[in-house]
């Protein structure tokens, strides 16, 4: 008799690794559980469906539950939710199709993903107040613009929900106001990045509130305006709430399964938990951060899905590291690239032991003489000490992909030093001889001396 591999959730990780250990192993039984209707879909482009630059909310469908079930041999139940899980007895209680019941596991994946958080506020049950977390969410907000036109629209979060809706909402019309408690938008990309952002927020013709914390939304069954904390208030015919996301643990606590020191599931290199057969990955659970080596959290796409990929190949009977991470991100605000990776925050580094010495510079993205070249800047942060890399950010009209030379070098541990004899290819279409990454690294270098 083959073992059964039992998924919660039905995302990135979940049929990333379900479908790579039907892929290894077509006797296994994989059995997965969605107490949705939606699987395996784009959650980053929801923001663009909203604006109108995703024709279909079908079209962030990767692969539909009828493929999974009859190309890829997955029992994939839709609208079942698991409600509990015995590792002692190594089971898990369902709810589907209005009855309960227990499904047996000898391997199981916790991929049950993060939720948006939602403030203590006044008034979120309003009409026209909205988070934006998963594709429900999504078809409700496109349905509520299109049907409403409304003519104000307030974005409370500056991350990158809040900067990518207020990209959204202004291209449907709508005069935007973004709220951030935080002195700066993109608080993780680092004020380099921050001020560049928010210059050309302003120049977009967005409403831009720093340092403005919100207490909630009136309305009489639809929300009029927001209100601040020091009790002034702004008109808004819709309100996105983007604060960030917070993991969705609870299912895997009360199974007591541990969680880690950032409130998510802790898991070890190969995505295990405390229990020897119980998996976890994507946005519910931790990873290992590559410059500290300690465990971290970072939501992200590619983590859920290279996470679910590795489980699925161990479960099979190949042991695969889930990798580490570097919190490598970017976001489109209008018409900027704006990208991260590593540790910016030098209190952050000097917690984990470094002594961070940063650089910032200001470039052009391809030779002057050769038409269509911007402005980009390039932030590089290294240990004094040691010469290495501990992160980096880029931010510019174009050419914000660059992070990911900083991000392998991240990843292969290399120093500022190293990093700037990195032999990159050069053509005045593309970049100047020095890209303005190895420019950023030459100056570090030097500084570092």
């Amino acid at each position: 008799m083959s073992d059964t591999f039992v998924v919660v959730g039905g995302d990135a990780a979940g049929m990333s690794a379900a479908s790579k250990a039907k892929r290894e192993d077509p006797d296994l039984e994989v059995i997965v559980f969605e107490k949705g209707e939606w699987v395996s879909y784009a959650a980053c482009g929801m923001p663009y469906y909203v604006k109108g630059e995703v024709d279909e909310l079908e079209d962030l469908v990767a692969v539909t539950p009828e493929r999974f079930r009859e190309e890829r041999d997955v029992d994939l139940r839709t609208g079942h939710e698991v409600v509990g899980i015995d590792p002692e007895r190594e089971t898990v209680a369902v709810e589907g199709d209005g009855e309960r019941f227990e499904q047996g596991y000898d391997h199981l994946l916790v991929g049950v993903g993060a939720s948006a958080i939602v403030p203590p506020f006044d008034g979120t049950d309003l009409d026209g107040v909205f988070t934006i977390h998963d594709m429900d969410e999504a078809g409700e907000i496109e349905s509520y613009v299109t049907e409403q036109s409304p003519d104000r629209a307030a974005i409370v979060g500056g991350g990158y929900v809040g900067i990518e809706m207020a990209e959204a909402l202004s291209a449907r019309g709508a005069d935007v106001a973004l709220y951030e408690m935080l002195p700066h938008v993109l608080q993780p990309f680092g004020e380099p990045v921050a001020g560049v952002v928010e210059d050309h927020l302003r120049e977009q013709g967005i409403d831009l509130h720093l340092d403005t914390a919100v207490s909630g939304f009136n309305g009489d069954g639809r929300v009029d305006r927001v209100v601040l904390e020091d009790g002034e208030s702004d008109p808004a015919d819709v309100v996105i709430v983007g604060v960030g996301v917070a993991p969705n643990v609870d299912l895997a606590e009360e199974a007591g399964i541990e969680l880690g020191s950032t409130g998510a599931i802790a898991t070890d290199e190969y995505g295990r938990t405390n229990y020897e057969n119980v998996y976890a990955a994507g946005d519910c659970a931790e990873a290992r951060h590559v410059v500290t080596g300690e465990p971290d959290h970072v939501p992200l796409a590619l983590t859920a899905n290279r996470a679910g990929r590795a489980i699925g190949q161990t479960v099979t009977g190949s042991p695969t590291p889930t990798g580490d991470i570097a919190g490598t991100a970017i976001v489109k605000a209008f018409d900027l690239g704006a990208a991260r990776t590593g540790i910016l925050d030098e209190e952050r580094a000097r917690e984990a032991g470094f002594d961070p010495v940063s650089v910032t510079i200001t470039d052009e993205s391809r030779p002057g003489y050769y038409p269509g070249s911007e402005e980009i800047k390039v932030t590089l942060v290294a240990d004094r000490d040691s010469g290495r890399l501990l992160g980096g950010s880029v931010v510019g009209a174009e050419g914000a992909k660059r992070i990911d030379t900083v991000a392998t070098a991240l990843h292969a541990g290399t120093t500022a030093t190293e990093l700037q004899n990195t032999d990159l290819a050069y053509a005045p279409p593309f970049s100047p001889v020095w890209d303005p990454v190895l420019t950023a690294a030459k100056v570090l270098s030097g500084k570092l001396e």
